[in-house]
């Protein structure tokens, strides 16, 4: 479900959708079963916390999103037989590792419903989705929304709870950390509180219903039908495959913070779909109910309990310092996304001159699964340049599997199959050699702040179009990050932040391409770095002192 945002009443540009995307590339590394349950075998065998000391994060850590169930059918596909989290490769897990991640975000892990995915298979605009997504469609690619979830128990098909103690316990052995989903607005139509709690939902009356017959719907209960209202956001009718929460029960709040202690004994942290939607005012203005705070008192019990817990919000509207304000360690910049889309240096360059105590705590991407595929949106050109502004920034790195190999289909997360696209190989290169300037110690542990660009003649506009950045530590790691972010070709100089350049020449490599340069250091003190780049190019140069010096 593609949607738009109207222009009021929240201010933003933002898109506040929760339906549909994710994945595609189905590219499975291959390990013999017999080795991979010789490494489960000696892994926990049950839901208990892995005893594996993790290493302290960087500053700016590294997140991979992966669609599980759609990760696990191709699984099952190259096995020949049904997958379980137990079967997932070493050698995946090893690669994740090697290429410097911190996170590994598993989306679409709990117990789902046959009701809610009843309405996945029936509903006629979601079904032609789908079709465009895999047009050889059957029942059984619809699993239904791993968002309509009625538990926080690993699903069967998974290998349940303890599978997925052993996945972790595996990820910890590489350093790895684990997210899960949590889900605050709404459940699954079949949840079991459906029946044993129908007061934690947002209930309805044949006036609502007559008034928007697409926001509320009647629940058949062994103990008496009830009216209650879908799950929405303020803009849109309801979700026909979830049931609202009702946050103006303090009852229904103490249930889900007792939701998320559960999920804090089997993960290291929890993406929160839609975060701002329980948000007090926002609550009020799409229901008419007044409501307390949820997420501060949220937060802050799990971390009395769990102290290293990571919360991320998914948030649109502008309401991302809000949410961080309420205890979240990261909150979703969609507002960069937008403008990097919008292909508009001066907005770009304007958004990072937030503070870094705002920046620090943004989760930066270029797609994710409710986001169109950055290979389908960006041509080659500005893709590159649009990941090199996003990972070279601070904040948290947002990747999502199948974006290095430039798939360009996204996958809804009501789906378990993706189709086989082909692999970009230059696309994945590029990432590559990103990765490995991402992870060097001066981007994900040094200090970040924004350049200015000053015109390299009087009367040359081309400088509008530049965005650039320094890292540097305190061991004396340098590094300029500079593009040309627009559709010409353009000039400037930058000015250097860096004390201590004089009196030397300076070597600069740049380590997203294969240029090197030697600079005198009196210059670059005086003027600044002369630049010359083409249209929608990039370097990232690390600063040497030369051999010669």
């Amino acid at each position: 479900m593609t949607r738009k945002t109207p222009q009021a009443p929240f201010p933003s540009q933002a898109d506040p959708r929760r339906a549909p995307p994710q994945k595609a590339a189905d590219k499975l590394l291959g390990q013999p079963a017999a080795q991979r349950m010789e490494v489960t075998s000696r892994a926990a065998t049950d839901a208990s916390i892995p005893k594996t000391e993790l290493r302290a994060l960087p500053r700016y850590p590294s997140l991979y999103q992966i669609n599980t169930r759609v990760w696990i059918t191709a699984l099952s596909r190259t096995l020949g037989r049904p997958a379980t989290l137990d079967d997932v490769p070493d050698a995946e897990l090893d690669r994740l590792a090697a290429q410097g991640f911190d996170w590994v975000w598993l989306l679409s892990v709990w117990q789902t419903g046959a009701a809610s995915q009843r309405v996945s298979r029936s509903n006629a605009q979601w079904r032609q989705e789908f079709q465009q997504t895999l047009p050889d469609l059957c029942d059984d690619d619809i699993a239904g929304s791993g968002f309509a979830i009625t538990g926080y128990t690993v699903h069967e098909q998974l290998g349940g709870d303890e599978a997925l103690a052993r996945l972790r316990a595996r990820l910890r052995e590489r350093g790895l950390r684990l997210m899960l989903d949590f889900v605050p607005n709404h459940t699954g139509l079949d949840h079991p509180w459906v029946e044993t709690h129908p007061g934690y939902y947002v209930p309805g009356t044949e006036l609502d219903l007559a008034r928007a017959p697409g926001n509320y719907t009647w629940i058949k209960r062994a103990q008496g039908d009830r009216l209650l209202a879908y799950g929405r956001d303020p803009y849109f009718p309801g979700w026909p495959d979830a049931l609202q929460l009702n946050y103006g029960n303090p009852d229904l709040q103490e249930a889900m913070i007792d939701e998320l202690h559960n999920i804090a004994e089997r993960c290291d942290g929890v993406r929160c779909d839609m975060a701002m939607l329980v948000l007090p005012e926002i609550f009020e203005r799409t229901w008419g109910i007044k409501a307390r705070p949820f997420w501060p008192e949220a937060t802050g019990r799990v971390r009395a309990r769990s102290p290293e817990f990571c919360f991320m919000a998914e948030v649109y509207w502008d309401l991302e310092w809000t949410l961080q304000q309420q205890g979240f360690d990261y909150a979703y910049d969609k507002r960069l996304y937008d403008r990097l889309r919008e292909a508009h240096a001066p907005s770009v360059r304007a958004h990072f001159h937030a503070g870094l105590d705002y920046q620090d705590k943004l989760a930066r991407f270029l797609e994710n699964h409710d986001e169109p595929r950055a290979a389908a949106v960006f041509v080659p050109e500005i893709h590159r340049a649009a990941a090199v502004l996003t990972y070279l920034s601070p904040g948290l790195r947002f990747f999502q599997r199948g974006q290095f190999e430039g798939c360009k289909t996204r996958v809804s997360p009501h789906l378990r199959r993706a189709p086989i696209e082909p692999v970009d190989k230059g696309l994945e290169t590029f990432y590559h050699r990103l990765l490995d300037v991402v992870r060097l110690p001066v981007v994900c542990d040094g200090h970040w702040q924004l350049l200015e660009c000053q015109a390299a003649w009087e009367g040359n506009g081309t400088v509008d179009g530049f965005v650039a950045f320094a890292w540097q530590r305190s061991g004396g790691e340098r590094m300029i990050v500079a593009v040309n972010y627009a559709p010409n070709q353009a000039q400037c100089y930058v000015r250097l932040p860096f004390g201590e350049l004089g009196g030397v020449h300076w070597c600069l490599r740049d380590v997203l391409g294969t240029a090197a340069y030697e600079r005198d250091g009196d210059d670059l003190t005086s003027r600044g770095l002369y630049l010359d780049v083409p249209p929608w190019q990039f370097h990232a140069f690390v600063l040497d002192r030369c051999a010669s010096a």
